[in-house]
């Protein structure tokens, strides 16, 4: 296959861009508090040494797609256990939660701007035996490059928009030229892999994997940090509201005004999504009449609201309750992990718009460890009906940890499949 013209042009218009490029990239960096030589990996200056012997490249976008691929290392790290791993991702705010989270032997670096000076850098350093892609993080250059240096590439957790889908309808060529360098594409669902042959990729190597998402291991906690909440909290009933955007909170909050009614001494943790809207939603709290705390101010999780405008702590919250009401869902946005929360130790409710988890969904549906809800009224139903019936709230959070706990043989399968598909057995031996 010829080199389509699109790739050429890519090529060229990144060479231009790419002094303007750099240095807006490195500021944002710089501005978001990372310090100058890690800002250089985004032009391909590694601020690590390359660890001798085989090296597993993982490349995501931001948080979530790198969190989602921490179990996989985990899973292929014990059965490759003399190898090596590297992920790389774009933002400040993923780096520090995948760098705290880090598997053994695996390191963390600024993904490099798909341009051929920094990607000749990375590669040229780091070597990478095998190449493992996250959803559609599809950098044509980075791509091509690393596939004619010979390693070894998978698309996993494969997921393009039905915009994306039938942009790559109309570049038959340049879909061929790009999906045609990996070894194994895994799709999230059925659905995608049938998508994905209408795209020129390679159909004998696109199979339905699982949403790795929903695998992520579990979030981690502050034993302290969940003490002192829990000597605040004085045996108070909780529930939480995790990952809300905007237009959410309203109906948490109005369910929440609901709930005291029934039980006065209830509390409610709010964990925006954006922590950053965090003025925006203790406005919204104080405008609905109800008392706050946030965590921002140093406050513990005493008032009617407890709003957790932090980064990173997601996990200390979900210890304080077994009822989660998980955001992202009231409206068409996609709904977010709920595997999460059942690693947790808690069951999940949610909205109807979950379509990025919705085999999850299903399943935990079937299971009896989620619900879906149909609104404000709905939510306070159901968290009134979980807080006096123990029996009912009980089997739905045993039903969340078996759902959890079997989730673990998947996870194995899909990486001893990519271990073979990427022949990583046949690797160089460790120094």
């Amino acid at each position: 296959m010829g080199t389509p013209f699109l790739y050429k042009a890519w090529v060229a218009a990144s060479t231009a861009i790419l002094p303007i490029a750099g240095r807006q990239s490195m500021a944002k960096l710089r501005r978001a508090g990372v310090e100058p030589s890690r800002a250089r990996e985004k032009l391909g200056h590694a601020s690590q040494p390359r660890p001798d012997g085989t090296l597993i490249w993982f490349h995501a976008a931001s948080v979530g797609e790198s969190l989602s691929v921490l179990a996989l290392i985990d899973r292929m790290g014990r059965a490759l256990p003399q190898a090596h791993f590297l992920i790389t991702s774009g933002t400040a705010t993923s780096a520090r939660l995948v760098g705290s989270r880090l598997p053994p032997r695996t390191r963390h670096q600024f993904a490099p701007l798909d341009a051929p000076g920094p990607l000749k850098r990375f590669l040229i350093h780091w070597r990478p035996d095998a190449a493992l892609f996250v959803e559609s993080e599809l950098w044509p250059q980075m791509l091509h490059r690393t596939h004619a240096r010979g390693t070894a590439m998978a698309l996993i957790n494969a997921r393009l928009s039905q915009r994306s889908i039938a942009r790559w309808q109309k570049q038959p060529a340049m879909a061929g030229f790009l999906f045609g360098v990996f070894d194994l594409i895994l799709t999230q669902n059925d659905a995608m892999a049938r998508a994905m042959a209408t795209i020129n990729a390679p159909t004998d190597r696109v199979a339905p994997g699982i949403n790795l998402k929903s695998m992520a291991g579990p979030l981690p906690q502050d034993d302290e940090t969940v003490a002192r909440a829990r000597t605040a909290l004085g045996g108070r009933p909780v529930w939480i509201a995790s990952s809300t955007h905007p237009g959410e909170e309203k109906s948490v909050l109005e369910a929440h005004r609901q709930l005291l009614e029934r039980f006065p001494n209830l509390c409610l943790i709010l964990v925006p999504r954006h922590p950053e809207r965090g003025d925006e939603v203790a406005g919204l709290i104080a405008s609905i009449g109800l008392t706050h705390g946030r965590r921002t101010r140093g406050d513990m999780p005493q008032e009617q609201v407890f709003l957790a405008d932090t980064l990173g702590e997601l996990g200390t919250w979900y210890a304080l309750s077994e009822i989660v009401f998980l955001g992202g869902s009231l409206h068409p946005i996609g709904g977010h992990n709920p595997y999460e929360v059942a690693q947790a130790g808690a069951m999940v409710l949610s909205g109807t718009h979950v379509t990025n988890f919705a085999e999850t969904y299903a399943e935990m549906e079937t299971a009896g460890a989620a619900r879906l809800i149909a609104g404000t009224q709905d939510l306070a139903d159901r968290v009134a009906d979980l807080l006096t019936d123990d029996v009912a709230r009980t089997n739905c959070v045993a039903a969340a940890e078996d759902y959890a706990a079997a989730q673990t043989d998947k996870l194995d399968s899909i990486a001893e499949r990519l271990i073979t598909a990427l022949g990583l057995r046949k690797g160089p031996p460790d120094a």
